[in-house]
C-alpha cells in the first residue's frame, strides 16, 4: 500500500510519519512539502499509482484545492481517495474540496492519539464504495 502526504508544516509531516509508522497498517508512505514537487512527482509516467493521497488545503506555490482539480483531469487518478488534511474547519472550504472531488476532509486534530485514531479509521475505509460517487452523502468529514 502506499500512501502520499503533501504538507508545507515540516511538524506536521513529522507527526503524521510519527502517528503512521505506529499503524497496523503496512505501507510506504511518501511525504512531499509542497504541490508542485508532489505533482512531478505524481505526473512522471512510472510512478506506481498511490492508494490514498492526504493533502494541506493552504500550501504556497500550488494549494490543495489545485491539486485536487488536477488529479481529477487525470483518468490514472481519477479513482485515487484524496484526503484534505486541514487545519481549517470552515463550511466553505469543505464544499469547495467537495466539489473539486476529495473524498474526505479532515481538520488536524491537535492532539497526537486522536490523530492516530482518525488515521487508522480512514485507513480502514472502504474506499470503492466512497469513491464512485461523490456527494454530501458519501463526502466524509473528521472534526479534532
Amino acid at each position: 500500500m502506499t500512501v502520499v502526504l503533501v504538507d508545507d508544516d515540516k511538524d506536521d509531516r513529522m507527526l503524521f510519519e510519527e502517528v503512521f509508522s505506529e499503524l497496523k497498517v503496512k505501507c510506504e508512505l511518501l511525504l512531499f512539502e509542497n504541490g508542485s514537487k508532489a505533482l512531478k512527482q505524481l505526473e512522471k509516467s512510472d510512478f506506481r499509482v498511490p492508494h490514498i493521497i492526504f493533502l494541506d488545503l493552504n500550501m504556497p506555490i500550488v494549494d490543495g484545492l489545485e491539486i485536487v482539480e488536477m488529479l481529477r483531469r487525470t483518468s490514472k487518478y481519477r479513482d485515487v481517495p484524496i484526503a484534505i488534511y486541514s487545519t481549517s474547519s470552515s463550511d466553505k472550504d469543505m464544499q469547495d474540496t467537495l466539489i473539486r472531488g476529495a473524498n474526505i476532509y479532515i481538520v488536524k486534530p491537535n492532539d497526537y492519539n486522536r490523530l492516530k485514531e482518525v488515521l487508522e479509521n480512514v485507513m480502514r475505509m472502504q474506499w470503492q464504495y466512497n469513491s464512485s460517487s461523490l456527494s454530501m452523502d458519501t463526502f466524509v468529514k473528521v472534526y479534532k
